[in-house]
């Protein structure tokens, strides 16, 4: 990229954003959730792929129980679901007694070319698993008498009880920027991790491999599903114009169900087979907001 072009962007040192997290259980679009109930069906609350009057396919946000059958596209590509039907997405609403599921293995209805842990899990497209309700994800070497302290079903309506805020600023010598976390009614006494979604990591040209806002990037909610989390990332917001630039537009809030990090990978498996999107914002955010990378010693 020619030097006028980097000459000219201009760092944006302390400014700040403030973001009200949306409810959710679904990454990209495929699988269409991250959660599943106890027939195998997708409850996905997200993006929810239609046919338009006009025969066009178009995600709009919604919540349905969805076939693990609906048609697979490839990789960027839009079909339509198929939707069981519709979720009442009230806490107390007639859907809150779903028992949310992890996904099984292979994962279905996935086009993501992504192999999300290549150094501890290179061979993740291999595993077979089954799908498990949350509260009965088989925990590697968990014996009864240590203790473990999500027991009971993990429901629908629990689920829609979350809520989080994120606070993002460049710092004040405009090569950072810090994220902010506070959350409120996630699942109690549980591992969550936050991951950052770039620009590219969904191109169908070439997707890059979605990462962990800053590592260790776990906390661990309290009895009343409370929790914090701090993050500062180097240069997150550079000129998109600049080669192999590579802006954080999102974060997803992640439950664990293995409970458990896993240091610079976002999962083994993603996409709910080990991770289940709970909070995001709707769409690419940050647009505002720009860094530069420090000097080099």
């Amino acid at each position: 990229m020619p030097e006028t072009a980097a000459a000219s962007w201009t760092t944006t040192p302390g400014l700040t954003e403030t973001h009200e997290l949306s409810l959710t259980t679904q990454g990209p679009l495929y699988p269409p959730s991250e959660v599943m109930d106890a027939d195998g069906n997708f409850v996905v609350v997200g993006m929810i792929n239609r046919t338009t009057r006009d025969g066009a396919i178009r995600p709009d946000w919604g919540a349905a129980v969805v076939s693990p059958d609906s048609p697979l596209p490839e990789f960027g590509g839009l079909a339509p679901y198929t939707v069981v039907r519709e979720l009442d997405t009230e806490p107390d609403g007639a859907d809150k007694d779903i028992v949310l599921h992890t996904l099984p293995l292979p994962l279905p209805c996935n086009n993501y070319p992504m192999v999300f842990a290549p150094e501890q899990l290179p061979e993740a497209g291999q595993v077979k698993r089954p799908s498990h309700a949350f509260h009965e994800v088989p925990i590697p070497d968990l014996r009864p008498e240590d203790g473990p302290k999500v027991t009971a079903p993990v429901t629908f309506g629990t689920w829609m009880r979350a809520g989080g805020t994120l606070e993002v600023a460049v710092t004040s010598d405009g090569h950072c920027g810090t994220f902010d976390f506070a959350f409120s009614r996630l699942v109690p006494d549980s591992i969550y991790t936050v991951m950052s979604l770039r620009a590219h990591d969904l191109d169908p040209a070439g997707p890059t491999r979605p990462g962990p806002l800053g590592v260790p990037n776990v906390f661990v909610t309290d009895a009343d599903g409370n929790g914090r989390y701090h993050a500062t990332m180097p240069n997150p917001f550079p000129d998109p114009e600049l080669p192999a630039a590579n802006r954080i537009i999102n974060v997803v809030v992640l439950w664990m169900s293995y409970q458990r990090g896993y240091g610079g990978a976002i999962g083994e498996f993603g996409l709910g087979g080990d991770i289940h999107a709970h909070l995001k914002l709707r769409g690419a955010s940050f647009q505002n907001l720009r860094t530069t990378a420090a000097p080099q010693s």
